[in-house]
């Protein structure tokens, strides 16, 4: 009796293992299929906020531009990224997991196969049990005859149905290590390269200069000055001095000719220093403009030049 009862105990624990491995795995080959185009969705949502940059950049003076441009780069550079993500869960995570419902019918199959064969076994145990207790002449043969291989049948069974459990519990557990370590895996990388862009993209904001596009705002809606500011009225009394003689005239002529000269001198050293100024400023905004490249521009030119 307590025989039987172990062995109802045996099938029951091993049923439940299987019954267990179905619920639950399928259970995270759900939630995971769903992360999954969770994350396939964060990514069709990304590409539209990359578009929406670019077109509102082109609206903007250059520093927000320049700024924006690379802001949509970067995070196009990420959705490349999360792309790669969403394809490596799907191999490595989602589809063992969706294997794992045909791995569990075919092991409950195996079970209630072998669990068939070991009661076909104890039953036959049974029988020649009740033809001992009827015939006990006929004990030693019967026992020689069928006891032994009814013994030997039912041993058989249980130790395939150990062994067919044992060995799914050895797949689970290998399994279950291996989806998991790859799913954590895959996301450390997309975070890791993730959080590279970003660093670089949070610096090239940081250093956008406000003033710079406020400057050529304010420039823009400024209101010019009234022409009438700029002229000065001659005073009447000059219409009544009298008209200068000969040489005085050749005097001031002269004297205006040596000034014009200084003055046009004057104004060609200030229009070379100030094309001097102008080339240092061009200078120093193509390597500002070099240095605020966007990470996957940089990038770019670092595989042109390995290639």
């Amino acid at each position: 009796m307590n025989t039987i009862f172990s062995r109802d105990r045996q099938i029951k624990s091993m049923e439940l293992t299987v019954s267990h491995a179905e619920k639950y795995l399928g259970q995270f080959c759900s939630l995971l299929a769903s992360y999954t185009r969770k994350t396939g969705k964060l990514r069709d949502q990304a590409d539209m906020l990359v578009r929406q940059l670019n077109d509102f950049s082109n609206t903007e003076d250059p520093e927000l531009r320049t700024c924006l441009k690379n802001l949509a780069e970067d995070l196009a550079m990420v959705q490349d990224y999360r792309q790669a993500e969403i394809e490596r869960l799907e191999t490595k995570v989602v589809t063992p997991l969706k294997a794992y419902g045909d791995i569990v019918e075919n092991k409950r199959a195996d079970l209630k196969r072998f669990n068939a064969d070991r009661d076909r076994a104890l039953k036959e145990l049974q029988k020649l049990e009740k033809l001992q207790q009827k015939d006990p002449s006929n004990r030693q043969r019967i026992a020689e005859v069928n006891a032994q291989k009814a013994t030997n049948d039912a041993h058989r069974s249980t130790r395939q149905l150990e062994e067919t459990i044992s060995d799914f519990q050895r797949q689970k557990l290998e399994d279950i290590k291996r989806i998991f370590t790859d799913f954590i895996t895959v996301e450390m990388v997309f975070h890791a390269k993730a959080l590279e862009v970003y660093t670089h993209t949070f610096q090239n904001l940081d250093s956008m200069d406000i003033d710079k596009d406020l400057e050529l705002f304010t420039g823009r809606i400024r209101v010019s000055d009234s022409p009438l500011d700029n002229q000065t009225l001659l005073p009447s009394s000059m219409a009544h001095q009298p008209s200068p003689t000969l040489g005085s005239s050749l005097k001031h002529t002269a004297e205006s000719a040596k000034k014009s000269r200084s003055s046009i001198l004057q104004r060609q050293r200030g229009v070379e220093e100030e094309e001097e100024e102008e080339e240092e400023e061009y200078e120093s905004e193509i390597e500002a403009q070099q240095s605020r490249q966007s990470y996957a521009s940089q990038y770019t030119q670092i595989l042109r030049q390995k290639n």
